[in-house]
């Protein structure tokens, strides 16, 4: 055998070299190194006790909590997937996650497409662009109860100001309090009202995009909504993502307004009427603290972490084909 095919064979054959033999040739720390490290750490213990106490342990304790029957007044007992089997017998369940989905897809959706438009007018140069740039900034800061309750005004069949407007030109408004076909728009419409943040964040993406690919997209005879089609909005597309995977969490975790709005307007059970307004977070609330049934409760919980992380390793999945960088 030649020297030349001995070494091709050998170089084929696996390293079974063992790792801790690596880590005996590998340098060690010097005193500065351990120094610098331990000073590090004494910095962030006071964040790494608080993530060990205040979310890990509660998240390790929710998760044996949803196969046990727990009741607050009551010792915990065993009962394996009953919890999470209980789930697809429970109509509330898959009414709860429907509403959700529909102000996931809807309102995510309508969001972006809205807070990118208003950006792009935004970024025109005109007289007065900051007034409005802060005028539309404003509503983002106003507390969400806070909001919430305004929106019940203007939403009020009898004297808000928005069933006002629509009698002024012959048109009778719903319901919104008391129609569940409308009682998600009028929630929308909130949200729509408070998106200052997404318009800003999708401002400042706008005003990163390159002179440049403009100029020379507008020199090739590019029109306006050509320039924003095809280089504008590539541009923006890691924002868009960000914007879609934040959307998405937020609305799967859509709470305040709702619960504000059950009680405020109807004064009635939770998710009124009829339902439309029972959101997941609204129905874990429910079952958690109202029925202090823990244990369901945390199934809920968690059944709710495993569909917001499987819809985001879904968007990063996907977001290479329309996402440029």
């Amino acid at each position: 055998m030649t020297p030349l095919k001995e070494q091709e064979e050998s170089s084929q054959q696996p390293n079974t070299r063992k790792w801790w033999m690596d880590l005996r040739t590998t340098k060690k720390w010097s005193p500065t190194t351990r120094r610098n490290f331990f000073t590090g750490v004494s910095f962030a213990s006071l964040w790494i006790i608080g993530f060990l106490f205040f979310n890990l342990y509660p998240m390790l304790a929710s998760l044996y909590y949803s196969f046990t029957e727990y009741h607050i007044m009551k010792p915990k007992i065993w009962i394996g997937l009953a919890n999470y089997v209980q789930l697809f017998h429970d109509p509330k369940f898959f009414t709860a996650l429907s509403n959700t989905t529909y102000m996931v897809v809807v309102g995510v959706t309508m969001s972006l497409l809205l807070s990118f438009t208003f950006a792009v007018f935004l970024n025109f140069k005109v007289p007065g662009q900051s007034i409005f740039r802060v005028i539309y900034f404003l509503p983002s800061i106003v507390p969400t109860v806070a909001s919430t309750l305004l929106f019940i005004w203007v939403l009020n069949p009898n004297q808000g100001i928005l069933q006002m407007l629509l009698g002024k030109i012959g048109i009778i408004g719903p319901d919104w309090f008391k129609d569940p076909t409308w009682a998600k728009p009028g929630l929308l419409l909130l949200g729509f009202w408070g998106m200052g943040q997404s318009i800003m964040i999708y401002l400042s993406g706008l005003q990163d995009v390159p002179r440049s690919l403009l100029e020379a997209a507008e020199l090739d005879g590019a029109s306006w909504l050509q320039r924003l089609r095809y280089v504008t909005i590539p541009m923006v597309s890691p924002i868009t993502l960000f914007m879609l995977i934040i959307g998405i969490i937020g609305m799967f975790q859509y709470f305040t307004s709702a619960y504000v709005f059950s009680h405020a307007s109807t004064g009635t059970a939770l998710g009124s009427p009829l339902q439309s307004t029972l959101f997941y977070s609204v129905y874990l609330y429910s079952v958690g603290f109202q029925q202090l049934n823990l244990g369901y409760a945390s199934a809920l919980a968690w059944i709710l972490f495993i569909i917001i992380m499987a819809c985001t390793v879904v968007m990063l999945r996907y977001s290479t084909r329309w996402t440029y960088y």
